[in-house]
């Protein structure tokens, strides 16, 4: 399998280059040369399999010879030993016929855990195999970054920074960040929004200098690896509920587009998905594109639902080189137009295309919080903000009542308990597990949105 840019001016790399590298040379993402399909027989006998087996079936298309099937089982089985659940994304039903699927079982509460943790092993292979050390950077809108440090820290080949918005995160978001003590760790809190970490970060790719002299890695959902991991639970979740043999639906709440084209994947692998519907809060881009095809920035605005505060969706590029058949250059034109403008608009024909794969539907900060309460009161069910506000979506549709729905529970509620308690009036309590985050000390490096205030640091501590 090889690895080819979403802007077609990169030369095409193995999975494990395209998982060091993160970033194409050229700024775009790294998708497959083509999609692997399975067989209809093959999905069938995932029924009853762990979820570490469907994961061995589902990622070995995409990794090729990169690990021996030894050697990846063996990254599998560590990657997800962590999890609470035994089921390690198991599926809770909310009514006859939709269902909750709750990713919030890893070591930090959050979806994120279920790729970084296979991305902490895989690098740690390759790169032990190399004789290398690398620098990730990332940016994160709260869990990526935590769900990262959580995965490579006390790691002997790994320096890791990342960027997150300071002042917008959860508590809990940020001292799972700031309280890791290993001296591997930095957490750099950057004066602005997820956006401005993203693009600083995405500067770091672009300047090769830079690049080439840290030896820089990225685990943002820029990294192929990331999305990979996530399409194994829309197969496990898929047919647990029949799946070869009747389709499902999924509802996602998303702000980066990686964990919802994660089931676009999924879908083009034959799993039979009916909708995949795209749920967004008051920053709801990916909802108006869906309406018109115009992709406008209009800002972000501070919510209760924080990993979902993101206007440029990355991984919505991904998509993009889809819905243009694959033709780098309109990606390149279309991107470099929200580069410069803020702003382009998806062809008649790719606007049919990404009508034909997706519905959409946004929800306000007052009907995250009625969800929220809501679902505690009908059925005892305490969601977080973003997991509150795909239920509210998936409810509000229209769709075909006989095929479940299955919606992503993208984090346990105590990641944002401020939030809950004001929506239901009760505080979810962090699992015994993780008692003691409020009694550690923080470290925190404070810097501005500047490109070479944040490099400046990055050279100076893994110089030190």
């Amino acid at each position: 399998m090889k690895y080819i840019s979403t802007r077609g001016q990169s030369p095409a790399l193995t999975f494990e280059e395209a998982m060091l590298s993160g970033l194409a040379r050229d700024g775009g993402l790294y998708v497959p040369e083509e999609w692997p399909t399975l067989s209809e027989s093959k999905i069938a006998s995932f029924a009853g399999k762990s979820y570490e087996e469907v994961a061995f079936e589902v990622m070995k298309p995409f990794v090729g010879d990169a690990f021996t099937d030894i050697e990846f089982m063996e990254i599998i089985q560590k990657a997800y030993a962590g999890f609470a659940h035994t089921a390690k994304c198991p599926l809770v039903q909310l009514d006859e016929n939709h269902f909750l699927l709750e990713l919030f079982h890893g070591p930090t509460l959050a979806f994120k855990d279920v790729a970084m943790q296979l991305i902490g092993q895989m690098f740690q292979v390759a790169l032990k195999r190399r004789g290398d050390r690398v620098t990730i950077v990332g940016a994160t809108s709260g869990d990526t970054g935590s769900a990262a440090i959580e995965a490579f820290k006390g790691l002997d080949a790994v320096d890791v920074f990342i960027m997150f918005p300071d002042g917008r995160v959860s508590e809990v978001q940020r001292r799972q960040m700031s309280t890791p003590s290993e001296a591997n760790i930095h957490a750099l809190a950057v004066a602005g929004d997820f956006d401005d970490c993203q693009a600083r970060l995405k500067d770091m790719f672009n300047d090769f200098d830079f690049r080439d002299g840290v030896k820089l890695a990225g685990v943002n959902s820029i990294n192929w690896a990331r999305v990979m991991a996530q399409v194994v639970y829309y197969f496990t979740s898929a047919v647990s509920l029949g799946a070869p043999h009747r389709k499902v639906s999924f509802t996602v709440p998303t702000g980066n587009f990686g964990d919802i084209f994660a089931g676009y994947v999924a879908k083009r692998m034959g799993l039979p998905i009916d909708r995949l519907v795209i749920a967004t809060n008051q920053n709801d881009i990916l909802h108006r594109t869906m309406q018109s095809g115009d992709h406008t920035k209009m800002g972000v605005t501070p919510s209760i639902s924080p990993s979902m505060d993101i206007e440029v969706s990355s991984n919505f590029e991904r998509l993009v080189f889809d819905l243009y058949d694959r033709e780098g250059d309109a990606v390149v034109q279309l991107m470099d137009a929200l580069k410069n403008d803020g702003t382009f608009t998806l062809s008649q024909g790719a606007t049919q295309k990404l009508h034909d794969e997706f519905d959409s539907g946004s929800c306000s900060e007052s009907e995250t919080s009625a969800q929220i309460k809501r679902s505690y009161a009908d059925i005892g069910e305490v969601l977080c903000p973003h997991s509150a506000i795909a239920v509210k979506v998936a409810n509000s549709i229209v769709r075909d009542e006989t095929v479940p729905m299955i919606t992503l529970a993208t984090a346990h509620p105590a990641k944002f308990p401020a939030a809950v308690e004001a929506a239901c009036g009760v505080h979810p309590e962090m699992p015994a597990r993780m008692g003691d985050l409020f009694n550690k000390a923080e470290r925190i490096t404070k810097v501005g949105n500047d490109l070479a205030d944040i490099t400046a640091i990055i050279r100076e501590r893994i110089a030190s």
